[in-house]
């Protein structure tokens, strides 16, 4: 008896991204697989549904997609979601589809949020070509190396950095290519949401002024 394992992206922030099919997934759903059961918890009390719970994130990733594998073949659906936006980009998710895969039964992904479009449309830079790097590498040689990469890329280039080390990501990326167009983005939805655009030297100038918090996507834009 083959399942499905529906992929449900969640808001960014404002709770009025989610879709009505979302909504009526999630009610039907026989599990919902969340990468934070309390966090979505409280996305699910907003909207009065009330879902047995199932965690799936980075840590437990295998060994939950086994389990997923398991209810599918009972029949069951399972709705899968992460914290914010698409499953899959840049949280997990990957692993549950495969197994659905080979295991022969349905999977459907569900359009709504995920940070990388938005990003791209509002930043100024060029969107008719352009590719997803995911998160930054956290160590600074691996830094160096991708951003030298960027030395032939004729697309823009989205990537995922943490508050954190946008700082020293952002310097570094002034270093090499001081005049290369950047587009900072933060908070997507969000009441604070922000976009900083400029020149890589003139961007990581801002920062060092003035340090930003929240979620952030990082767009460089090919050379002019």
């Amino acid at each position: 008896m083959a399942g499905r394992l529906v992929l449900v992206p969640t808001p960014l922030g404002n709770l009025e991204d989610i879709t009505l099919r979302a909504l009526r997934e999630l009610k039907e759903a026989d599990i919902v697989a969340a990468e934070d059961t309390r966090h979505s918890g409280r996305l699910l009390a907003h909207f009065e549904i009330k879902a047995p719970f199932m965690s799936f994130h980075e840590h437990n990733e295998a060994r939950q997609s086994e389990r997923i594998a398991g209810l599918l073949d009972e029949g069951k659906t399972v709705a899968l979601v992460s914290d914010a936006g698409t499953p899959g980009i840049s949280d997990p998710g990957f692993r549950a589809v495969r197994a659905a895969l080979a295991g022969g039964h349905q999977v459907e992904a569900l359009p709504g949020p995920t940070a990388l479009i938005p990003a791209l449309v509002i930043s100024g830079l060029p969107s008719d070509r352009f590719i997803f790097e995911g998160f930054l590498p956290r160590k600074q040689g691996a830094l160096r190396r991708g951003f030298e990469a960027l030395a032939e890329e004729r697309r823009t280039v989205i990537y995922y950095e943490s508050p954190h080390r946008i700082g020293k990501s952002t310097a570094l990326l002034a270093e090499l290519y001081p005049q290369r167009p950047v587009a900072l983005v933060r908070e997507i939805s969000k009441r604070h949401e922000e976009v900083i655009r400029g020149s890589a030297e003139e961007v990581a100038a801002r920062l060092a002024l003035k340090p930003v918090k929240g979620e952030i996507v990082l767009l460089v834009g090919p050379e002019s």
